[in-house]
């Protein structure tokens, strides 16, 4: 099975539809939180999530808007209550076995406290095979990489929505995984909101 993983999509809707596009047919599609973007909320992006039943966690961005300090923003007009409602309930990590594999999904660190920027070159990076998955994907830092620790691939697919990794030309990414294979492979693509007017 194919599996497509994106993150960090921070309200930009089409930069999560051309993501899409370019992962081709995926059979299920993990969404690794901060879907929106400090106080404010897209009905577009959190639709087509649900639209697409994505598994779907929540990141820092969620934490904020659904706390006591986001109330004002949730009181905006326009924001659709059910789909605000949708994402106020989805975890903080969550497990899924897709194709026989064990994915485990967080946004910054399998560990706690949680928030922490872990980049590649960290010496805490390895904690993140410090568990029983086969597939752990974490995104927070908007840095891509895939790196295998024994059976445990770990692997962020930078940002969806907000490109920060200088090591792709700050362009956005996303992820797709082959239960079969093993496979994981990050695939760039521009930022619409930055294409030259044609």
């Amino acid at each position: 099975m194919k599996v497509g993983i994106v993150s960090d999509i921070h309200c930009n809707a089409r930069g999560l539809e051309l993501a899409l596009a370019a992962m081709g047919d995926v059979e299920e599609l993990l969404c690794l939180g901060d879907s929106i973007f400090e106080y404010q909320f897209s009905n577009d992006v959190v639709a087509l999530l649900k639209k697409r039943r994505a598994h779907i966690i929540q990141g820092n961005h969620e934490e904020v808007f659904f706390s006591s300090a986001g109330e004002r923003a949730r009181a905006r007009e326009g924001l659709d209550p059910a789909l605000m409602e949708f994402l106020a309930n989805q975890p903080p990590r969550r497990r899924v076995e897709i194709g026989g594999k064990a994915f485990l999904m967080v946004h910054s660190t399998p560990w706690e406290p949680r928030g922490d920027y872990v980049h590649p070159h960290s010496a805490r990076f390895a904690r993140f095979a410090d568990t029983d998955a086969d597939f752990v994907l974490y995104g927070h830092t908007h840095v891509q990489v895939v790196r295998q620790f024994g059976r445990v691939t770990v692997i962020n697919p930078g940002s969806t929505g907000d490109g920060r990794d200088s090591n792709n030309d700050r362009q956005l990414s996303c992820a797709v995984v082959d239960t079969g294979s093993g496979e994981a492979k990050v695939i760039d693509f521009p930022d619409p909101r930055y294409a030259p007017p044609v």
